[in-house]
């Protein structure tokens, strides 16, 4: 494996034993007063390769590592969601590559879930935060506050119909509008076309499932202030990306207790985009690669 960053791969692997830990020791979260949720995830990519203009980024692979919690409190006018979040993507890049090695992002997470009917549902959220090449680059000047909102309309018990919009003003286009739907198909099929992670499940038994789908990820960072002039592209100091990625893949989600439940995925990833749309520079993808997933999430 190529890409470097052991500490960021052990911070998520000792997440995962706390959390597998806390699972199958505990069956209830009657000592616990607050309500939430988390995740802790870790994808590798194999090596793939990206373009610009006839000039070739090759073989290079990704280790893509998030660790998440929320506190769902509830009050008055509904369940309010504050946590926080980390997120880095790893590449491992050949010498002389005109592409950041790291991306990530430290941010909080502040959100209201509320009902306006019966029929009606609404989130807004936002995440206020870092988003930089790296640990020495943690400055104000890298902060970005993108947000979501979306609502649900629950036309009968078996199905769900979602509109959404993203807005992120450092993106190539702020505004992003989406629509998607949940659809119980019968006993065990559940057709989940949400972004950002559209699927078909099938329920196999009462704690394990299998599933098709995709996961889309796109989220911008600023590159630290030198890292144009050290790579001959002055323009590109400073500068917004916007890394976009598509992987299609199978898995399987087994609940090993009412509060953990581990995620499987393998697959293809077929898109790759690293975009200075500011700066006119672009790397798309010339060459997918199979990637693999494991995660740990569920409610508390």
């Amino acid at each position: 494996m190529k890409t470097s960053g052991l500490r960021p791969r052990v911070l998520v692997f000792a997440a995962l034993i706390f959390f597998v830990r806390t699972g199958l020791c505990q069956e209830s979260n009657g000592f616990w007063p607050l309500s939430g949720e988390y995740s802790a995830d870790i994808t590798y990519v194999g090596e793939g390769d990206v373009e610009r203009g006839g000039k070739h980024v090759n073989d290079f692979d990704e280790i893509d590592s998030e660790i998440r919690v929320v506190l769902t409190p509830r009050f008055k006018l509904g369940v309010l969601r504050l946590g926080a979040q980390w997120e880095r993507f790893s590449f491992g890049l050949p010498d002389g590559a005109a592409l950041p090695n790291t991306l990530q992002s430290f941010s909080t997470i502040i959100g209201l879930d509320t009902q306006l009917s019966d029929s009606i549902l609404i989130r807004a959220e936002t995440q206020p935060g870092l988003y930089n090449s790296g640990l020495g680059h943690l400055f104000w000047d890298n902060f970005n506050m993108p947000f979501v909102v979306g609502g649900t309309y629950i036309f009968s018990p078996n199905l769900q119909l979602i509109l959404g919009v993203s807005v992120d003003v450092e993106r190539n286009y702020p505004v992003i509008p989406a629509v998607g739907l949940r659809w119980k198909l019968g006993p065990q099929w559940l057709l989940d076309a949400v972004l950002p992670t559209p699927r078909l499940q099938y329920e196999l038994s009462r704690n394990v499932s299998l599933y098709a789908g995709a996961t889309i990820t796109e989220a911008t960072f600023r590159t630290d202030d030198a890292f144009g002039d050290s790579h001959g592209i002055p323009r590109l100091n400073h500068a917004v990306v916007t890394y976009s990625e598509i992987r299609t893949g199978a898995g399987f989600d087994w609940k090993i207790s009412p509060i953990v439940t581990l995620t499987g995925e393998v697959g293809y990833q077929p898109y790759r985009d690293f975009d200075f749309y500011r700066a006119e520079v672009r790397y798309h993808q010339d060459g997918g690669a199979p990637y693999g997933t494991i995660s740990l999430h569920g409610t508390f």
